[in-house]
């Protein structure tokens, strides 16, 4: 996706958003709008909404709002959703009357292949872009502006890390939320975002039974571990998503058991800090494994997730259940 769609130029007339997907789709027309017309547009009164299926029954309604006159300063946005082909013709017309100060027509909608009536329309226009969205997941460029928007300028590379391989593995809308749940946790706190703070905002956007799962392995519970599996495979996550909490989790206990005061230090270190049952079972966790143990743990995991990212053929979810069955049984050889 070009980032024309993100800072449209408000000198032009129009806008085309499409895509195979529709939260992606709606994600970049929300974007485009906004950087449009700014916050409190509604309320202003400069941005109007309307099907693009009404356009077909009444063509001259998007002419009226493009051309109609603010009641407040600013720019203006017409803004046509879920837009058919059939609607082309309406568009075609008011795109022929628009002049500088007209409200900007920003048009979202399904897959245009060709031969689409509004790809044709938007592609060849001397003024008008079409911007298409494509399935691939956010870029780090892209992630870098959610998190500028989210008042997080600035954040370390480990944890830039963590979000690029998380905006992998969620939902568009999920990930874009994950962004400003971050942003408002961190809210007024000066300090560099970290792996651990990220670790502790997903478990609000990916399934409460993957965190089970997690502490199934690193206790060892076998017999609990294939229901849990198994009901996580069921709905849908993803293996790369498992790998990520695993890793996550290992990674906060290595840091426990290799602090110098003993894993209770380790984790009062660790920001957020870790508080009531969780502590104790974690604390519990590193010192059952201990130092080397969790470093093979966490080489296993890291080549894992290599694999899973890979164009290996391997079915990826039997790649992670073997990854974790592994996991799950090294605590009980050393008992």
């Amino acid at each position: 996706m070009c980032a024309i769609s993100a800072r449209p130029d408000p000198t032009r007339p129009a806008l085309l958003i499409y895509g195979q997907d529709a939260m992606r789709v709606a994600l970049k027309r929300a974007e485009a709008v906004k950087s449009l017309v700014g916050d409190g547009a509604e309320e202003e009164m400069r941005l109007s909404r309307m099907p693009g299926a009404d356009l077909r029954k009444d063509p001259a309604r998007l002419l009226d709002e493009v051309k109609a006159a603010g009641f407040f300063p600013g720019q203006r946005v017409v803004q046509v959703d879920d837009t058919p082909d059939a609607a082309a013709p309406a568009i075609a017309s008011a795109l022929q009357e628009w002049s500088p100060g007209d409200a900007v027509i920003v048009v979202a909608g399904a897959r245009r292949t060709n031969p689409s009536a509004l790809r044709k329309l938007f592609e060849p226009h001397p003024a008008a872009i079409a911007a298409p969205v494509y399935d691939d997941p956010p870029g780090e460029e892209e992630i870098e502006r959610w998190l500028v928007q989210s008042d997080l300028p600035q954040v370390p590379r480990d944890a830039m890390r963590d979000l690029v391989a998380l905006s992998r593995a969620l939902d568009p809308g999920d990930f874009r939320q994950t962004v400003e749940k971050i942003g408002l946790f961190k809210h007024g706190d000066p300090t560099p975002l970290t792996p651990e703070e990220i670790g502790q905002l997903i478990s609000a956007s990916i399934e409460a039974e993957v965190d089970d799962l997690i502490e199934a392995v690193a206790d060892g519970k076998s017999r609990e571990f294939a229901g849990l599996m198994r009901r996580i495979e069921a709905q849908g996550t993803l293996p790369v998503t498992i790998c990520i909490a695993a890793l996550r989790h290992f990674r906060a206990l290595h840091r426990a058991a290799s602090d110098p005061g003993g894993p209770a230090s380790g984790l009062g270190k660790m920001r957020p800090p870790v508080f009531g049952p969780r502590r104790d079972r974690m604390i519990r966790q590193a010192q059952d494994w201990g130092m080397r143990r969790l470093e093979e743990a966490i080489h296993h995991l890291i080549d894992t997730d290599l694999t899973l990212r890979s164009a290996s053929r391997a079915p990826t979810m039997a790649v992670m259940e073997r990854a974790l069955v592994r996991l799950t049984m090294m605590p009980r050889e050393r008992r």
